[in-house]
């Protein structure tokens, strides 16, 4: 297989896994859609896995090299301002295909079928999860089953990305004393990195595992009542995706084909694995290899998007959403309504996390707006369905932020932007080179 290039085992095994999920829904083969489902959740359980560690080191070395950066504190505004205005322009878009197509008026689906008791945003929990509980960021969920209390402990990526800010201006802050720590997280990163490239050399499995899944899963019985809605996320993701993206790179006088053609490995990982933080080390490898981003600047831009920056989950996504859980429950909603909508997208994107799924994001715009929370349990059903496009939409957005940043700073190497697409990022041979720095 090492033979195989590495694009070309993903895409056999996305194949695969359609037919296999065809197999499985059209026979009725339980076992082979629990296989199915197992393989596809054990990749994105070693995605996750690695991802607090890799956050809180990417961060901290990320922010400690910011000082090898010249005019550092202008490429971190420049690169917040370029977050800002690209999820303004995404949800404006959403905004724009919700009040076209009325999904939530097209639905058979009423106020009746919704439920949900599951997690919730709002502006409180949001302000208190940026608060550290403990130094390594962890949460535990206790759960109480007919008397059986259980336990399961995670992690709240928000504080871990809190924490790293805090430790490296820090290690700024304290110079030459800070060094061996410093010295000690960069050989974690690599640690991680090379961790986290071993899983991802998995990703062919991952893909027939998650597409079989899918596609076992979510027949048109399941979507049918949802069909407007799933259509316009996607046409949504794809106007900012091929549309947005494309007119904001060719304005900058780069080829839009070099940006698809060489952030490309990072957007169809992103859309398999659903994850930003697990598709992070790569969109970080063909940000600088690719694009010709430096990488002391694209190691401090990218893991800051990764977690902070989702044009499809917090913007396109929660747009189209609160427009179709109004029209569902028969609540007419304002210009201030939209304009709150605009502004939680803009301002409240960090709540995603990175994470698959985007229902934090979404509980927190239908409780600013007032709006039901049950509503959200009209949507969780085809979820992961709707979270592979947003996904590809906010790696894509991630990846061009810094391509924009660096052209408008005039430290874009064009060379590099603009050189053929021979090597596989994620192949073989990319496992035998330096691992390069988040």
């Amino acid at each position: 297989m090492r033979k195989v290039p590495f694009w070309l085992q993903v895409l056999l095994g996305l194949v695969l896994g359609v037919v296999l999920g065809l197999v499985a829904r059209t026979g009725d083969l339980g076992w082979l859609s629990t296989t199915l489902d197992t393989v596809g959740s054990t990749f994105v359980t070693l995605l996750t896995a690695a991802v607090a560690p890799l956050i809180f080191s990417a961060i901290v070395v990320s922010v400690a090299r910011l000082r090898e950066v010249a005019d550092a504190t202008r490429l971190a505004l420049r690169t917040l301002a370029w977050f800002a205005i690209t999820s303004l322009i995404a949800v404006s878009i959403g905004i724009g295909l919700g009040l076209l197509t009325n999904p939530g008026r097209s639905t058979t689906l009423t106020a009746g079928d919704a439920s949900y008791d599951g997690s919730r945003g709002s502006w409180t929990d949001f302000l208190a999860g940026i608060i550290p509980g403990n130094p390594l960021g962890l949460e535990v969920d206790t759960t109480d089953d007919g008397g059986t209390l259980s336990s399961v402990v995670g992690f709240n990526v928000l504080q871990i990305v809190v924490i790293a800010l805090v430790v490296g201006v820090a290690i700024l802050k304290t110079g030459e004393k800070a060094d061996p720590f410093l010295h000690f997280t960069e050989s974690l990163l690599a640690i991680m990195q090379t961790i986290l490239w071993w899983i991802i050399r998995l990703a062919p499995l991952g893909t027939l595992g998650l597409i079989g899944r899918a596609v076992s899963q979510y027949g048109w019985d399941l979507l049918a009542p949802l069909a407007t809605f799933t259509v316009d996320v996607y046409v949504g993701c794809l106007l900012v995706l091929l549309v947005v993206y494309p007119v904001l790179v060719r304005a900058h006088g780069l080829s839009p084909v070099k940006f698809f053609t060489g952030a490309w490995p990072a957007i169809w990982l992103a859309f398999v694995s659903r994850s930003s933080v697990g598709t992070m080390p790569v969109t970080q490898r063909v940000t600088v290899r690719n694009l010709g981003v430096p990488q002391e600047y694209a190691s401090f831009a990218v893991p800051l998007g990764s977690t902070t920056k989702m044009d499809g989950c917090a913007a396109i996504y929660p747009a189209l959403a609160a427009i179709f859980v109004a029209q569902v429950f028969g609540v007419d909603l304002s210009l201030a309504d939209y304009l709150l909508i605009v502004f939680v997208s803009v301002v409240g994107s960090a709540a995603t996390a990175g994470l698959t799924g985007a229902v934090v994001m979404l509980t927190l715009t239908l409780s600013t707006l007032g709006l039901p929370l049950a509503g959200v349990g009209l949507l969780l059903a085809i979820d992961p369905i709707l979270d592979m496009m947003r996904t590809a939409t906010n790696v894509a957005g991630q990846a061009l932020v810094p391509v924009i940043v660096a052209k408008r700073s005039g430290i874009l190497d064009h060379a590099v932007y603009d050189a053929p697409r021979t090597a596989d990022v994620l192949g073989p041979e990319a496992e035998t080179r330096e691992p390069v720095a988040v």
